[in-house]
């Protein structure tokens, strides 16, 4: 993916300049039609021959070790590596290429596909946070003299709509890698870290939600909290961040005004949800009945919380059909509607939730019995 270079004849360079300049990435090397190096380029661009192609870079890089043309020696290795699949020479000429041109868009791009293919998920986020830093630059470049504000926007953003395809490509790479790994501290720092490269990007609201998510399961409870209220800051209306922020705060019995304002945004919006394109109706009913579900479970836990035992009967309840096809959720909110009835000395309804919550597999199966014994235990006679 060698950058494009202007082959200018000598007499006409004085009259490009006095164009004003197109925006671009990087340093622009030119290269005079007809003379040595451009029949150099040339001739290693023509050559099929893998061998004697990597003998011409290697002689056009010891005739040119210095000044902007070894820029175009280094760009010739990283392609020549990449075709080549050898990628420790890829990163190893880009390294070099990125220490003479930092701003150099197309290897980054380069580095990126080096490191998918290789597999290489620290250095594909490297070379990811090249490509987000050069774009920053980019965008924050004042216009050149003589050249108006309005005109030098217009140039950024048609250079910018040119490297649209690159840039996706370089999104999803990094996305689809952090959803790959398997370790979830890994995957939600990974996550957070490219939605902090890429803030505009629109995957950077979901990536912060996935990384909350992944936060959760490696039991990091402070960084979970930072991460979805990160998330919920973009995207104020992202129900499954509500709902683990509203599961999450009625747990542990913290903070239960905003869990139950969370829980019931969640609630209101599952009733509004458009159907993303490609789900089936019946896979989306299955999705925001559940998450509905979770929405009355956390109201319900919250008025546990609160010594509100008639209301957490009411959100349990209704929570109940809702969640079933889901084992653990279902076991739990059953739980804890068995622990509402107690509240109420309501036995014969707290027993049947606490059976319910006993007859699928679940973390809840066991504590469920023990309540079932000790409610056995409460019923027998006196001796």
């Amino acid at each position: 993916m060698l950058r494009l270079r202007f082959a200018i004849v000598l007499f006409v360079v004085a009259c490009w300049f006095a164009i004003p300049l197109r925006a671009q990435f990087g340093k622009n090397v030119v290269v005079a039609a007809g003379s040595d190096v451009d029949h150099q380029l040339n001739e290693i661009s023509a050559a099929t021959d893998p061998a004697a192609k990597l003998k011409l870079i290697d002689a056009f890089s010891a005739a040119h070790p210095e000044g902007d043309l070894q820029i175009l020696a280094d760009e010739q290795y990283v392609n020549y590596y990449l075709g080549a699949k050898q990628y420790d020479k890829v990163f190893e000429f880009g390294d070099k290429l990125f220490a003479l041109d930092p701003d150099n868009f197309s290897n980054a791009v380069n580095m990126v596909r080096g490191a998918n293919e290789k597999g290489d998920t620290d250095r594909l986020f490297a070379a990811g946070e090249k490509a987000a830093g050069i774009l920053q630059r980019f965008k924050a470049q004042p216009p050149p003299q003589d050249v108006a504000p309005e005109a030098w926007k217009i140039q950024q953003q048609h250079t910018l709509e040119s490297i649209k395809d690159n840039q996706d490509y370089i999104e999803q790479s990094l996305v689809t890698a952090a959803y790959q790994q398997k370790d979830a501290a890994k995957r939600a720092a990974f996550l957070v870290r490219f939605a902090n490269l890429y803030p505009d990007s629109p995957n950077a609201g979901q990536a912060l939600a996935a990384g909350a998510v992944a936060y959760q399961q490696a039991q990091n409870r402070p960084k979970m909290l930072e991460t979805a209220n990160s998330a919920l800051a973009k995207d104020p209306n992202n129900i499954g961040v509500l709902l683990l922020l509203a599961d999450d705060y009625s747990e542990k019995g913290e903070q239960l005004d905003k869990a139950e304002a969370n829980a019931k945004k969640a609630a209101s919006l599952c009733d509004t949800a458009k159907k993303p394109e490609g789900v089936n109706d019946a896979d989306w009913q299955k999705q925001v009945n559940l998450q509905k579900g979770l929405a009355f479970s956390a109201l319900g836990q919250i008025d546990l919380q609160k010594k509100l035992n008639p209301a957490a009967v009411d959100s349990l309840t209704k929570a109940a059909p809702l969640l079933k096809p889901n084992a653990a959720v279902y076991a739990r909110n059953q739980y804890r509607l068995g622990f509402a009835y107690l509240n109420l000395k309501r036995t014969a309804e707290a027993k049947q939730a606490f059976t319910d919550a006993a007859s699928v597999d679940s973390p809840y199966k066991g504590p469920a019995q023990e309540k079932l014994r000790g409610i056995a235990a409460a019923k027998a006679p006196a001796r």
